[in-house]
Formats: structure tokens, C-alpha cells, sequence
């Protein structure tokens, strides 16, 4: 199951950036950022009080994770800026790419309070396909 909603999230990913990117050809960057987000709290907000769940902030909690409302930001910005000129299929595949070396590097080393789990050699093959791939994608 958790297979199938990861590859809905991808189709998600594409249908968000050419929505988003859309967006902003038509209001600007920074406009359409704002009104992606707010439509996004929304969102949230109503799915909260459907589930009757409540809003809380625990102490304790590492202020970095945070950022990741920031991160958001950033890469709807980045992904807005990118689209006009890439399309969907350049930002997706480069972002996949990213994506795949941050996670290894993040595994790898157990950074940010996450297990180590050791890249072995043989999964730099599968990267490798990856590199490789998203190189044929922007060259053709």
C-alpha cells in the first residue's frame, strides 16, 4: 500500500508543478507562491477540523525541523521559476536526482538524528542509471 500512495505522490509532484507554474505565468513568482500556500493552509486547516484534530506544538522538538515549511516555500519558488523554461519533466527528474543523492548522503551518514543505513556499492549502479537518464532527458 505504502507503494502505491509513493507512486501517487509522484504523480501528485508532476500535476502540483505544472499547476504551480501555471500560477506563475500568470500572477508572478511570488504572488502565485503566496496564494499556493494559503490555498495549501486552507486545505489543512479543513482537513483538521474534519478529523477533529487539534493543533499543538510540543517543547523539545529541534527547531531546524521547523524549516520545513521554508523548504516548501523555496521549492515551489524554485520549481515556478524552472518551469517556464524546463517544463514539468526537467524539474521533476532533476528533483528526483536531488532528491536520491541528499536521501543517500542523509543515510549514509545519520544525519539529522536519522539511522545510519550504509550506501553499498551495488546501489550506485541504480544511481548511476539515474545520473544517466536525467542527462538524456536534457539533452533530448
Amino acid at each position: 500500500m505504502n507503494n502505491i500512495i509513493s507512486a501517487l505522490i509522484g504523480i501528485l509532484i508532476s500535476v502540483m508543478i505544472m499547476f504551480n507554474g501555471t500560477l506563475s505565468n500568470v500572477f508572478g513568482n511570488y504572488v502565485s507562491g503566496t496564494i499556493i500556500h494559503i490555498v495549501g493552509l486552507i486545505c489543512v486547516l479543513f482537513i483538521l477540523l474534519i478529523t477533529k484534530s487539534k493543533l499543538k506544538i510540543k517543547k523539545g522538538i529541534p527547531l531546524y525541523l521547523y524549516s520545513a515549511g521554508a523548504i516548501g516555500v523555496f521549492t515551489v519558488l524554485f520549481t515556478n521559476i524552472s518551469f517556464s523554461v524546463l517544463g514539468v519533466s526537467i524539474p521533476v527528474a532533476l528533483g528526483l536526482l536531488g532528491q536520491s543523492i541528499a536521501s543517500i548522503v542523509i543515510d549514509h551518514f545519520g544525519l539529522l538524528g536519522m539511522n545510519k543505513i550504509k550506501f553499498h556499492k551495488k546501489k550506485f549502479i541504480g544511481l548511476l542509471l539515474i545520473v544517466v537518464g536525467v542527462i538524456f532527458m536534457a539533452i533530448f
